[in-house]
């Protein structure tokens, strides 16, 4: 496992003297993306030019793309596609739950992703037809999955803490209750085993950007269940969904599978450099990724519990129930993430008072991970969060 993940490693171009601990937000460079970008530019869209549609097959990224997650996501091609924004597929995949059911609650929970409750929000009222939203807290969603219920809306890891849902058994119980269920897995595909199709998910939705290192702003995808998809009729209809996009009728006609779940002009620099970076789980299993993840975080949690006494877990102590990054409290700790950052190890901060670190065995070793131990206990031990640099805010924390 050590060979595989040195090669892995050099896939990525890592700027020297820095632990990049936070692609759980962003994903670092993969060469291959630079590469394939510039490609496209030279030979697609400098050469081609429009014909680079039918001569480089842009045209299909978004399902070729797509394609290549579902093997990240425990899905069979055909069920995913790629495009949009993780907030507008989850826009599309609640519209179309909604519309496959006669119940009026969407349940989700505390540890949601804020934009997953924003979209709903905005769809319950521009819908008009006297759907809720119900918020509980984590450890209450089973329990609260009742015959009212028809959609269960969740992140299968939370952002802050890394808490993991059981999708598998969650799903089961939503089913058997005779809800429909949206799986967010931005903080999981690619980080963890994911078995959309094993667990019987009916939509999921997730970003290219994370854990796929399609960088950033990178398209998303969602992935429709195979006996919904062709009952499901696209709230945001745009022509990329259509039947025949290029006959240019005026009426909405939608396409056949997960096509119809396309909106517009796919952005091929993005996409290339998407299916570029999904290169670099060839040859690899989630379940080796998932057993190193597993070892770099608890030799962190380990190391930090040591020698920062002020820092408190916020993650659970079970790595199996949570996913691949590890959070902790501290009153200060956006001060102290910037001190974290200015010596090299980068992470991240989210209110009110959690430091993040991710853990990618794609390019993070063993030796990285004892590394930044070290610096952050540095930085903990010498109060250093306290210069007046680090008290400054940022727009983006």
């Amino acid at each position: 496992m050590n060979d595989l993940f040195t090669r892995t490693r050099a896939l990525f171009d890592l700027p020297d003297g820095i632990i990049y601990l936070d692609g759980n937000s962003l994903g670092p460079l993969p060469k291959a993306a630079r590469e394939r970008v510039a490609k496209e530019i030279d030979t697609g869209w400098g050469t081609q030019l429009i014909r680079a549609w039918n001569e480089s097959a842009w045209i299909d990224m978004p399902s070729t793309v797509g394609d290549k997650i579902a093997r990240i996501v425990g899905a069979s091609a055909g069920t995913v596609v790629a495009g949009d924004s993780t907030s507008v597929n989850l826009h599309k995949a609640l519209a179309a739950a909604l519309s496959l059911t006669d119940r009026k609650v969407v349940l989700s929970d505390s540890g949601n992703f804020p934009t997953d409750l924003y979209v709903a929000q905005g769809l319950i009222a521009a819908l008009g037809r006297g759907q809720e939203l119900r918020v509980v807290e984590p450890e209450q969603v089973e329990a609260s999955i009742g015959p009212d219920v028809a959609v269960l809306m969740l992140t299968e890891v939370d952002y802050r803490t890394g808490r993991l849902h059981d999708m598998a058994a969650l799903t089961a119980k939503a089913h058997a209750a005779g809800a429909l269920t949206i799986w967010d897995l931005a903080h999981s595909a690619g980080a963890l085993p994911v078995h959309l199709e094993a667990a019987g998910a009916d939509f999921a939705v997730g970003c290219g950007y994370k854990y796929l290192n399609g960088g950033p702003g990178a398209p998303a995808f969602i992935y429709v269940r195979p006996e919904l998809q062709e009952r499901i009729a696209p709230v945001l209809s745009g022509w990329m969904g259509h039947d025949a996009p290029f006959a240019f009728g005026q009426d909405y006609r939608p396409a056949k599978g997960i096509d119809r779940m396309r909106v517009g002009t796919p952005p091929i620099l993005s996409m290339a450099a998407l299916d570029a970076a999904l290169g670099a789980f060839d040859g690899i299993s989630m379940q080796d990724i998932r057993a190193r993840s597993i070892e770099l975080s608890e030799l962190f949690v380990a190391g930090i519990e040591a020698a920062c006494p002020d820092l408190a877990l916020a993650s659970p102590c079970d790595p199996l129930l949570r996913g691949s990054q590890v959070s902790f409290r501290f009153a200060e700790g956006y001060a102290a993430m910037q001190a974290c950052i200015a010596a090299g190890i980068i992470g991240d901060f989210r209110a009110p008072d959690i430091m993040r670190f991710g853990f990618t065995p794609l390019y993070i070793s063993l030796d990285d991970v004892r590394e930044a131990v070290a610096r952050i206990a540095t930085v903990m031990r010498e109060r250093q969060w306290q210069r007046p640099e680090f008290q400054v805010r940022g727009k983006v924390t």
